[in-house]
C-alpha cells in the first residue's frame, strides 16, 4: 500500500479537540481564522453543489459549530442570500469565537431566532450548525425536534464537520442524527463519518485541513487509515517464463450437500483474480455442480489430507454447513493449517463452527471475513454491541484470534490489532447473497499468489468494493449478482 495524506487517515474527536489548537499556533492562524476558514469551506461547498439555493436556513446551537454556522450565515448574507438563522435556544449566550462571529452577522443586519416546529419549510438548503464532536448522549429537546423537522425537509442539508447527532468516533446516532446531504469536515476525518449508520448520515464526506495538515500531523498519529483502490500501486507484470506453479495453489473447502454455490463463487473468483491452480473440496453431492461449467477447476470429495499438501493457501466456509462433513474437515483444516503456518481465509459457517472453538485455536498468517452476526458469535455479544462501535469490535476480534479481521458493512474495516484500516469503496449493491463468497476467494487468491495477510485483506476488500461500484455506476445497485463481479475484478488486477 502506497503511503496516505491527511485526507487518507481518520481520527478520533478527542485527537482534533486537544491538538487543533496547538496546531493552528504551530501554523501561525488564531483559532478565529480556524473558524472563518471552516465558515468559507462550507459555504463554498454549498455554491459548487447547490448555486440555485436563495433560502438558507442555519441552525445553530451553542458550541463553535454554531460559530461556524455564524460565518456561512455571514457569507451567504453577503452574497445576496435570503438567510435565516434559527437557534436552539436564543437565551443562551456564546463565549469566545462563536460569540464573535455571531456578533459579526448581527453587524450585518442579521437577527437570530428562536427556533418553532415547521419553521423550515421552504428552505431550499439547511446547514446543520447545531451539535459538534463532543456530544456523548442521547440527543434532547430542542435539538431533537430541530432534527426531526430537518430530515423531514425535502431540501438538501449541509453538515457543519459532522451530522449533528452522529457520535464522533463510532459512527452510531445518540437517538436521533441530521441525515446530511454533504459533510464537511475538518482538521482530521473523524472515523465515525465513515462506517456503520455514520457513513449513511453523512453522505458525502469533503475534508479541507483548514490550512494546518502540516503542523496537525506532527502532533498526532491517526487512528485508522482510509483506503481506496489508487492505494495500491498496480501488480508488477509476470515473468515470461513463468508457469502455473508459479502463481499459487489454493485450496478452497466447502460447498455442503444442497450448498455447492457458494463455494463455485469462492473459487471462480480466485480463479478471476489470478490463483493459478484452484482445488475444491466439496461434499460428494456437489462435485458435478461445482464442477460443471468449469473445467479449470478441480473438485473432489476425497483425498482433504492430500489437497492439503498440494496447496500453498486454503480458504474454508463458503456453503460449508456445520453438520459432521463439515465439522470433520473444519477441524483437519485448521490442525493442518496450524501445524504447517499456512495461510488460511476463514468465512460463512468456518466461522460459526470457529465460534465453538474460540477457546482452542490461535490462528496466525489466518484472516477471518465475519459479517456483523458472525462478528457476534465469534464475541460472544450482540449484533448490537458490534455495531455500536465497529472499530473496536475489528480490534477485539483481530486480538482475540490472533489474525487479520475484516468485519464486512458499511465501510468494511480490516485490523490486525495493532493497525486499522476501512475501504472507502463499495455500495449496497454488495448486500446480496454470495457477495462474501466471492470476497473469499479473492482475498485467497491474493494471498496464494505471495501477498502478505493484511495487504491481501486490504486490497482484496478494495478489489471487491471498487468492482461494485464500477457496476453500480454502469447497470445500478439493484439486480446485482455476485457473480457480475468477476469480469471487473480481472480489469482492476490487471490495471485496466
Amino acid at each position: 500500500m502506497q503511503n496516505q495524506g491527511l485526507a487518507q487517515q481518520l481520527f478520533l474527536a478527542k485527537q482534533v479537540r486537544e491538538h487543533e489548537a496547538k496546531a493552528a499556533t504551530l501554523a501561525g492562524v488564531s483559532m478565529f481564522t480556524l473558524m472563518e476558514r471552516a465558515g468559507h469551506a462550507v459555504f463554498s461547498q454549498c455554491i459548487e453543489h447547490f448555486p440555485n439555493a436563495q433560502r438558507y436556513f442555519i441552525l445553530v446551537g451553542y458550541g463553535n459549530n454554531a460559530g461556524d454556522g455564524y460565518i456561512v450565515a455571514s457569507l451567504a448574507k453577503q452574497a445576496g442570500k435570503e438567510v435565516i438563522v434559527l437557534a436552539a435556544d436564543t437565551s443562551r449566550h456564546l463565549i469566545g469565537d462563536a460569540l464573535t462571529a455571531q456578533q459579526r452577522w448581527q453587524a450585518l443586519g442579521g437577527e437570530v431566532e428562536s427556533y418553532t416546529q415547521g419553521r423550515l419549510n421552504n428552505a431550499d438548503i439547511i446547514i446543520d450548525g447545531l451539535l459538534g464532536t463532543g456530544i456523548n448522549s442521547q440527543v434532547r429537546r430542542p435539538f431533537l425536534t430541530m432534527i426531526e423537522d430537518a430530515n423531514a425537509q425535502p431540501s438538501a442539508i449541509v453538515a457543519i464537520d459532522l451530522p449533528s447527532g452522529i457520535d464522533a468516533d463510532t459512527g452510531q446516532p445518540l437517538g436521533i442524527a441530521i441525515q446530511a446531504t454533504i459533510t464537511v469536515t475538518f482538521v482530521g476525518i473523524k472515523q465515525g463519518l465513515v462506517t456503520g449508520a455514520g457513513r449513511s448520515a453523512a453522505g458525502k464526506i469533503i475534508f479541507n485541513d483548514l490550512g494546518i495538515a502540516e503542523s496537525f500531523t506532527k502532533l498526532v498519529d491517526a487512528s485508522a487509515t482510509l483506503i481506496n483502490i489508487t492505494s495500491f500501486k498496480p501488480l508488477a507484470a509476470r515473468s515470461r517464463n513463468s508457469h502455473k506453479g508459479n502463481h499459487g495453489k489454493l485450496l478452497c473447502v466447502g460447498g455442503n450437500q444442497g450448498t455447492s454455490g457458494a463455494i463455485r463463487l469462492s473459487s471462480e473468483a480466485a480463479l478471476r483474480t489470478g490463483a493459478a491452480m484452484v482445488r475444491v473440496y466439496t461434499h460428494q453431492s456437489s462435485v458435478q455442480v461445482v464442477s460443471s461449467g468449469r473445467p479449470e477447476l478441480m473438485v473432489s470429495c476425497d483425498s482433504l489430507s492430500a489437497a492439503l499438501a498440494w496447496a500453498n493457501c486454503v480458504i474454508i466456509g463458503p456453503g460449508l454447513g456445520q453438520d459432521s462433513w463439515a465439522q470433520i474437515a473444519f477441524e483437519q483444516v485448521i490442525q493442518y493449517c496450524l501445524a504447517n503456518n499456512l495461510p488460511l481465509v476463514i468465512d460463512a459457517d468456518g466461522l460459526n463452527l470457529l465460534a465453538k472453538h474460540a477457546l482452542e485455536y490461535r490462528l496466525k498468517n489466518c484472516i477471518i471475513t465475519p459479517h456483523a452476526g458472525e462478528a457476534s458469535r465469534l464475541m460472544k455479544v450482540s449484533i448490537a454491541e458490534i455495531e455500536a462501535n465497529r472499530f473496536q469490535s475489528a480490534t477485539d476480534l483481530a486480538k482475540r484470534y490472533i489474525s487479520t479481521s475484516v468485519l464486512k458493512g458499511a465501510g468494511s474495516l480490516i485490523a490486525n490489532g495493532q493497525q486499522t484500516w476501512l475501504c472507502e469503496n463499495g455500495n449496497p449493491a454488495l448486500a446480496v447473497g454470495g457477495s462474501g463468497d466471492v470476497l473469499t476467494g479473492i482475498i485467497g487468491a491474493l494471498l496464494a499468489q505471495g501477498f502478505a495477510v493484511d495487504q491481501a485483506a486490504c486490497y482484496g476488500v478494495t478489489l471487491h468494493a471498487k468492482a461494485a461500484d464500477i457496476l453500480a455506476e454502469r447497470e445500478g445497485e439493484r439486480g446485482m449478482l455476485p457473480s457480475d463481479l468477476f469480469a471487473i475484478v480481472r480489469q482492476l488486477i490487471n490495471g485496466k
